[in-house]
């Protein structure tokens, strides 16, 4: 029997894709890329009888691909948490999809496995930026505050290592990634035995946010904000996060973060306050190449012409 495991190559991917795997190893097929590579189901060449699990991308993305491999009779496991549009109702497909702003692929997972394996749960979760929900997750496990703090500090550095316009702007590759965390039943003893993976991450996590923090920004009111950052393979790995971290800043505050294309244009990074964590997606399936989720969101292409416009319905959604 063939399986393919199809998940984002953020945080909340490869630590949802850990915990089941750790629950129900198999030798599988895996597909992924950085963390905008979300259309992973054209990838898989469905067969009949083949077992798929699509993990953390969203199903209105992939709407053709599912199609596809159920109509190829393949079986479909698909856990998501971003806007997934009309779910099909098929025989082969089980899906646990739920848009709320306060969950991540990593939890519903977690809540599948009846919390199994609960640190890769919290760290997944850290990972998206949902910290509420991240510790009080965590709370069963009766954490110091030291070790709570390294698997926020993995959850961010594993999401970090997500973002880039290719492969070549990461420090890993998220499968070399998941193939590590994937040795360790819990996240705490890999940090420990895997300590040079985290060094790698951790020292450029920080080089990254120090170049970030001299970022130019192009829109400020007191509810909302528009920074941009420069075509430099340090500023693409650190779009998302320097996103996540303005946020943390300003939580009644929306952010967004327009990194430069080699091609022209910029790829947009949306979060909205967490305050009032809703629109994000609205905002960015307004243009083309948008999507995600109401907490945060992007826009993997937006061209020069509408940067405009782009500040403009951004600055107007989160004006009250």
């Amino acid at each position: 029997m063939r399986y393919v495991d199809c998940f984002n190559g953020d945080a909340d991917g490869i630590c949802a894709l850990t915990q089941l795997r750790l629950a129900q190893p198999v030798e599988s097929e895996l597909v992924t890329g950085v963390k905008r590579d979300i259309n992973l189901l054209d990838r898989v060449n469905a067969k009949a009888g083949d077992r798929i699990t699509v993990l953390d991308i969203s199903l209105d993305k992939n709407r053709a691909g599912l199609a596809s491999a159920l109509a190829n009779d393949a079986h479909v496991f698909y856990c998501d948490h971003h806007f997934a549009g009309d779910i099909p109702e098929h025989d082969n497909l089980t899906a646990i999809i739920n848009t709320t702003s306060d969950v991540c692929t990593s939890l519903l997972i977690n809540q599948y496995l009846n919390g199994e394996f609960l640190e890769w749960a919290v760290v997944g979760t850290f990972g998206d930026n949902l910290r509420r929900s991240a510790v009080r997750l965590a709370k069963p496990l009766s954490l110091s505050d030291q070790q709570l703090n390294q698997l926020e500090n993995l959850g961010i550095y594993l999401n970090y290592n997500g973002y880039g316009a290719s492969l070549d702007d990461l420090y890993f590759h998220p499968e070399e990634l998941y193939k590590r965390t994937v040795q360790h039943v819990n996240a705490l003893g890999f940090i420990h035995d895997d300590a040079d993976t985290f060094a790698v991450l951790e020292n450029g996590y920080h080089e990254d946010m120090q170049k970030a923090a001299s970022s130019d920004t192009v829109h400020q009111t007191p509810k909302s904000a528009v920074f941009t950052l420069p075509n430099e393979s340090w500023a693409r790995r650190v779009s998302g996060v320097f996103g996540n971290d303005l946020a943390n800043q300003a939580p009644s505050r929306a952010h967004a973060v327009m990194t430069e294309r080699a091609e022209g244009g910029y790829v947009v990074s949306v979060r909205a306050p967490l305050d009032d964590k809703r629109g994000a997606d609205e905002i960015c399936r307004e243009f083309d190449t948008g999507g995600g989720r109401a907490a945060a969101a992007g826009i993997n292409n937006l061209s020069a012409e509408q940067v405009e416009k782009f500040i403009t319905v951004f600055s107007e959604f989160y004006r009250d």
